[in-house]
């Protein structure tokens, strides 16, 4: 069984990974870890992703009390909304990571999604097999100023759509300000994250608009790889 301490070294080490490479900057970002028993660690407010100290990562009750460490990452309500929503269809839920990466970001400002709109609309098409394997649909949240209750909205909405659908979410992408991924373990997320800021990367070098992979493409992906889409 993975102990506290464990968690901590870890979360810290993706932290000082995502820093080293430009996935963060300053004190952008942060990183959560559910618990057993349904509490969550996660980033202090205004921490820098590159310099954590595990004992001051905060601890949080499911209920949002703050058990010790650092004062909680304002996006911590967030956090509680994906995990509530993701592990009804994906029950091994239990890392988030939030970046201000550069590409997604871009990607981002080419769109303006709106808030009276029905239904979110995707950042990215499904440009590369890897994308559609390893990270599947990003909606694409309005944007509001950093912990508004109603983006959480939205994210737990789009959550409960997708995964109704048969195609669970990895990721979301809130405008102007960055993505929110998650997965089982933080080296999972991690992973999940590059593969995201890979893809908006490679969409940005394009020109000239880009073909995506067509119906039979996907439903090869699918039968081959068990691929959702």
């Amino acid at each position: 069984m993975t102990t506290h301490n464990e968690l901590r070294a870890r979360i810290c080490a993706v932290g000082q990974s995502l820093f080293e490479r430009g996935y963060v900057h300053a004190t952008a970002g942060n990183i959560s870890v559910r618990l057993d028993d349904g509490s969550v660690l996660i980033t202090p407010t205004d921490a820098c992703l590159g310099r954590l100290v595990p004992d001051q990562l905060a601890h949080v009750s499911a209920d949002g009390e703050h058990l010790g460490g650092g004062r909680p990452s304002k996006t911590w309500v967030l956090h509680r909304s994906i995990y509530e929503a993701s592990r009804a269809h994906l029950p091994a839920t239990a890392c988030i990571i939030h970046t201000h990466s550069t590409h997604l970001v871009a990607a981002s400002l080419r769109q303006n999604p709106k808030p009276e709109a029905t239904a979110l609309p995707e950042l990215l098409p499904p440009l590369t097999p890897y994308f559609v394997m390893k990270v599947g649909h990003v909606p694409h949240v309005p944007y509001y100023r950093p912990g508004a209750p109603e983006a959480a909205q939205w994210v737990a909405q789009a959550i409960a759509r997708y995964g109704q659908r048969g195609t669970p979410l990895r990721a979301v992408m809130m405008a102007r300000l960055g993505p929110n991924v998650w997965h089982d373990t933080p080296e999972a997320a991690l992973a999940t994250l590059e593969e995201l800021e890979e893809t908006a990367r490679l969409w940005l070098m394009c020109p000239e608009s880009i073909e995506p992979l067509n119906a039979e493409q996907l439903q090869v992906l699918h039968d081959q790889f068990g691929a959702r889409w």
